[in-house]
């Protein structure tokens, strides 16, 4: 389980393309506690849930005149995408280069400063629109057919791994308030008009939903 409060981003460097699906190698360089870990844990990857399969470090270096240094070393993990994930999501078409959103699964006696975000993705949706608003940003995405009944004012919703409140829902679409903090530590702050989103809608909606589907 993940709580939606992105730690970081992290930066494709490979995917492979196999039979069965596809496997990226992601680089964690900066994102706090990436440098431990462990075989079989779960990372949310912009709000997918994956297995980390193989992981390790990298030295880094800076070039000069005639030299290199090494100046530390940058953690990676790889993951691998069953087809059916490749087809419900957009991780299929990442390519080297591109930022992810990270976060790893919450621990037990952590605390919970989002809300419960499962990794599993219901739909994509698409960036609408971004208007500057002060110092924060308003972005407007579209409601995919079939899920609008889950979004509510004032409800949660995980957007590429992001907990985030709905702040309007109209016909179709919905807005939410993104703070400089969230715009910068996110891929957010790279997203323009038409690009795709992860949606995960608020878990508890469904349970009601099926809850009370007995008594209609």
């Amino acid at each position: 389980m993940f709580t939606g409060i992105v730690e970081g981003t992290g930066t494709v460097r490979a995917r492979t393309e196999t039979a069965d699906g596809l496997r990226l190698r992601i680089d964690a360089d900066g994102v706090d506690g990436f440098d431990d870990l462990a075989h079989g844990q779960s990372i949310s990857v912009s709000g997918v849930c994956l297995t980390v399969e193989e992981f390790g470090t990298v030295e880094t270096e800076t070039g000069g005149d005639s030299t290199a240094e090494a100046e530390g070393t940058e953690p990676w993990f790889e993951v691998f995408l069953a087809a059916e994930t490749v087809a419900k999501t957009y991780l299929g078409d990442l390519r080297a280069g591109d930022a992810v959103n990270l976060e790893r699964a919450m621990p037990a006696d952590g605390r919970f400063d989002g809300h419960v975000v499962q990794g599993h993705v219901d739909t994509v949706a698409e960036v609408r629109g971004i208007e500057r608003v002060g110092e924060d940003w308003r972005f407007t995405f579209s409601i995919p057919e079939g899920h609008g009944r889950y979004l509510v004012d004032k409800g949660s919703v995980t957007l590429d791994g992001i907990s985030l409140t709905v702040a309007e829902k109209r016909d179709g679409e919905f807005d939410v308030a993104i703070i400089p903090t969230t715009y910068d530590l996110t891929t957010l702050s790279g997203k323009s008009a038409g690009d795709p989103v992860h949606l995960e809608v608020d878990v508890i909606a469904k349970y009601v939903e099926n809850m009370l589907h007995g008594y209609a």
